[in-house]
């Protein structure tokens, strides 16, 4: 299915003329870039593009189709500005990562709703991966945007147009069931992970797949840590999905420690190691676009600045 950043990365490059400076305008990496410009071709069935020049020019189908994207995209947020926001009137937008809803968004809300300051808001659908999610933001659909945030996973945004503040942390941790069940029968879930690596056994895996903040960062962490035999049984990008399928044995998996301390200490989950090193550290970050100045956007980002402590960080 064609998306319509596609077409909006398309009319950024013809601007441009150039990949490098269209991948930062449309605030992604470049390869990330010219995976989707790649991706309209494909479904298009042609060369937009011609990369064996510099700058890289249109083909004859790319000068063709170029008054067509203008016209799709001109469309495209007319019939939005007609048919009116998703969110009610006066409501604060915020994407969000869906855990980050469940265990850190009504919490942090809470607290900044005090001394009669009343913030009414609308959460966006989680869209299922963190640049969607950012396309959100970067796109004006939303006013913040709530996420986890980690060195190894970096971001590509404007440093004057998309601030941030740090307003909670967190740790993704690997855990399993007190018995984990394999094709061989039932292991020990407590320090399964370490005896994986040790012995070679291989171990059920639920992953969140790569399509997610966690997928990637767990992808980039065991690239970094000795190897172990797994096996996925299961693939889901919820963290709450990927919990219940832990707590019934279904496999090892890495898990935000505010989702599941009360099963941790209840003894539903239990540590699969016991080295830090498996251990992500994270940072919960609350990104708004600064486009938008209406005042109750205004008044939130001035209230969750004071109760952070910290002036707004602008991206690298």
């Amino acid at each position: 299915m064609m998306e319509i950043k596609w077409l909006e990365d398309f009319v950024s490059l013809v601007d441009t003329s150039s990949f490098s400076r269209a991948a930062e305008q449309r605030n992604v990496t470049q390869p990330a870039f010219s995976r989707r410009i790649k991706q309209l071709e494909t479904w298009l069935g042609t060369i937009l593009i011609s990369r064996a020049t510099l700058p890289p020019e249109l083909t004859l189908a790319g000068q063709q189709f170029l008054p067509v994207a203008r016209e799709t995209i001109r469309t495209y947020y007319g019939l939005r500005e007609t048919l009116g926001p998703s969110a009610g009137p006066g409501l604060i937008r915020f994407a969000a990562l869906h855990t980050l809803t469940v265990t850190v968004f009504p919490e942090w809300l809470g607290k900044l709703q005090t001394e009669g300051r009343s913030f009414p808001t609308s959460l966006l659908p989680d869209r299922g991966g963190i640049e969607a999610n950012l396309d959100a933001l970067v796109a004006d659909e939303a006013d913040f945007f709530l996420t986890y945030a980690h060195p190894i996973v970096p971001f590509h945004l404007d440093r004057s147009r998309f601030p941030y503040l740090t307003i909670a942390g967190d740790r993704l941790i690997p855990l399993a069931a007190p018995l984990l069940h394999t094709d061989t029968g039932t292991l020990p879930g407590k320090g399964i992970l370490d005896r994986a690596v040790t012995s070679g056994i291989q171990i059920p895996y639920l992953s969140y797949g790569l399509n997610s903040f966690f997928g990637i960062a767990l992808l980039r962490l065991l690239a970094q840590r000795a190897s172990f035999r797994k096996r996925v049984t299961h693939e889901n990008t919820i963290s709450a999905g990927l919990m219940s399928m832990a707590i019934s044995g279904a496999g090892l998996c890495w898990l935000p420690e505010r989702l599941v301390h009360e099963d941790m200490r209840a003894g539903r989950l239990v540590p699969a190691s016991d080295d830090s090193r498996w251990t992500l550290d994270l940072d919960v970050r609350l990104y708004r676009h600064s486009g938008n100045r209406v005042g109750a956007v205004e008044a939130l980002w001035r209230a969750a600045s004071e109760r952070a402590g910290q002036p707004p960080v602008t991206p690298s």
